[in-house]
C-alpha cells in the first residue's frame, strides 16, 4: 500500500475494512483531542497569568471557568462576518484555513502512546491488530513537520495581502521575513537529532529514547540543538517574546486586523493549536515522547499517554510563562538572534557532532585523540562566536552613533 509507512497495522494481515476503522478512528480521537487541547490550553493560560499578575481569571462560565473558552467560541460564531470591500474576498475567506489545518497535519505524525519502556516498542493492539498510536508514521516524518511549519506562513501572508489594507500586509511581510530567518537554524537544530537518530520515522526517533534520560535527544545531541530549536519554534510560532507579526503597538492588529467572527477566532485557535503541536514535536525529538517510567500494573499505552501528556503539559505552560513575562525585543534584534547567532551556532554544533560520529566510525574511540579534537572543535566554535559577537556590538555602536547624529 502506498500510505503502509512503518505502521505494523498494514503490514499486518488485517482486512481492507478494519484498517480503514482503526484509521478513522485515529483521526477522530487526534482531531478531538486537540480542539480540546486547545480549550484546556487557552483556559490554563489565562488564569495562570492571572495568578502571576494577582488577578482571579476565567470563574463564571464552568466549574473554575474551565468553560470560557467554548462560550467565547460560541460568541465568535455568531459574530457577523466583516469582508472589506478592497479584500480579495475569495483569498479573504480561505486564509485562516491556511493557518488551521497545517497545525492539525503535524499533530497525525506524533506518536503520543504505547508501550515506550525499555524494551517496547511502541504499539498498541486495537480490534487484535497491532498498530502505532498516531494517525500515520512516514518514512519522512520529521521533513513533513518542517513542511508543515513553512506552509502555515501562508496563511498569515494571504491574510495579509488580501484584506487591502496597509497594516495588515505590514503584518504579513513580517511574518514571511521572521519565518526565513528561523527556519534555518531549526532545521540544522534538527539535524543534530536526524544524525544521532539515523532515522526520518518520528516514532522511531520516540523509541530509540526509551531507555532512559541518557538516551534522550537533549543529552545525546548536547542540550544546545535542544535551545536552538526551542528558541526558533517560538519564532515560528509568533508566540511572545516575538510576536512582532501582531505587535499592536506598532501594526494596529497585524495581519488579521480586518478579520472578524470565526475567521477571527480561527487564527488564534491555528496559533494556540500550533503551541501545543510543536510543544509535542520537541517532546518527541528531545524529551522521549512517551518514554519513562511503567509499572507493573495498568496498560502500558496508559502509562505512555500520561507520560506524554505530562511532558507536553510543562512545555505549554513555559510558553505561557514567557508570553506573561518576557518584554518584546525589536524587529532588527530579533533578526540579529536569529541570523548572527542562532545560525552560526547551529552550524557549528553540527560540525561538532558529525566529526565525533565520524571519529566514532573510524574507530578512534573516546581516546585522547577525540578528546584532543572535540576541545579544538569547541575553542574554534567559541572562538568564532566570540569574533561574531564583536561584530555585532561594533554594528550596533556604529547605528547608534549614526542615530545620533541624524536625530542630534
Amino acid at each position: 500500500m502506498i500510505f503502509s509507512g512503518l505502521d505494523p497495522l498494514f503490514l499486518g494481515d488485517a482486512g481492507t475494512f478494519e484498517m480503514l476503522l482503526i484509521v478513522l478512528l485515529k483521526v477522530l480521537v487526534a482531531f478531538a483531542l486537540l480542539l480540546v487541547s486547545v480549550m484546556l490550553y487557552i483556559w490554563w493560560m489565562r488564569k495562570f497569568i492571572s495568578a502571576m499578575q494577582n488577578r482571579i481569571g476565567p470563574s463564571r462560565a464552568g466549574p473554575f471557568g474551565i468553560l470560557q473558552t467554548l462560550a467565547d467560541g460560541i460568541k465568535l460564531f455568531f459574530k457577523e462576518d466583516l469582508i472589506p470591500n478592497k479584500s480579495d474576498k475569495f483569498v479573504f475567506k480561505i486564509a485562516p484555513f491556511f493557518s488551521l489545518v497545517p497545525a492539525l497535519l503535524v499533530f497525525c505524525v506524533v506518536p503520543v502512546a504505547g508501550d515506550f519502556s525499555s524494551g517496547g516498542n511502541g504499539t498498541v493492539t486495537w480490534f487484535g491488530n497491532e498498530t502505532f498510536v498516531q494517525v500515520a508514521d512516514p518514512h519522512v516524518g520529521i521533513l513533513f513537520v518542517l513542511a508543515m511549519s513553512s506552509i502555515a506562513v501562508y496563511g498569515i501572508m494571504l491574510a495579509g495581502w488580501s484584506s487591502g489594507s496597509k497594516y495588515p500586509l505590514l503584518g504579513s511581510v513580517r511574518a514571511s521575513a521572521q519565518m526565513v530567518s528561523y527556519e534555518a537554524a531549526l532545521g540544522l537544530a534538527l539535524i543534530a537529532v536526524l544524525l544521532k537518530s539515523g532515522t526520518l520515522s518520528t516514532h522511531d526517533i520516540a523509541l530509540q529514547q526509551n531507555g532512559g534520560i541518557t538516551d534522550w535527544g537533549l543529552v545525546v545531541t548536547g542540550f544546545v540543538p535542544f535551545i536552538i530549536f526551542f528558541i526558533a519554534t517560538t519564532a515560528e510560532l509568533n508566540s511572545p517574546p516575538f510576536d512582532l507579526v501582531e505587535a499592536e503597538q506598532e501594526l494596529v492588529g497585524g495581519f488579521h486586523t480586518e478579520y472578524s467572527s470565526i475567521r477571527f477566532a480561527l487564527f488564534f485557535m491555528a496559533e494556540f493549536m500550533n503551541v501545543i503541536t510543536m510543544s509535542a514535536v520537541m517532546v518527541t525529538l528531545f524529551f522521549g515522547g512517551p518514554s519513562g517510567y511503567y509499572p507493573s500494573f495498568g496498560p502500558a499505552w496508559l502509562w505512555g499517554l500520561l507520560w506524554f501528556v505530562g511532558k507536553v503539559f510543562i512545555f505549554v505552560s513555559v510558553f505561557v510563562w514567557m508570553r506573561g513575562t518576557l518584554p518584546r525585543p525589536r524587529y532588527d534584534q530579533l533578526m540579529d538572534l536569529g541570523w548572527k547567532l542562532l545560525i552560526p551556532l547551529a552550524l557549528g554544533w553540527v560540525l561538532l557532532i558529525a566529526a565525533l560520529d565520524i571519529f566514532d566510525d573510524r574507530g578512534f574511540g573516546s581516546g585522547p585523540a577525540q578528546i584532543l579534537i572535540a576541545a579544538i572543535c569547541v575553542v574554534a566554535i567559541l572562538a568564532f562566536g566570540a569574533l561574531l559577537m564583536i561584530a555585532i556590538l561594533k554594528g550596533q555602536k556604529k547605528r547608534e552613533q549614526e542615530g545620533e547624529e541624524v536625530f542630534g
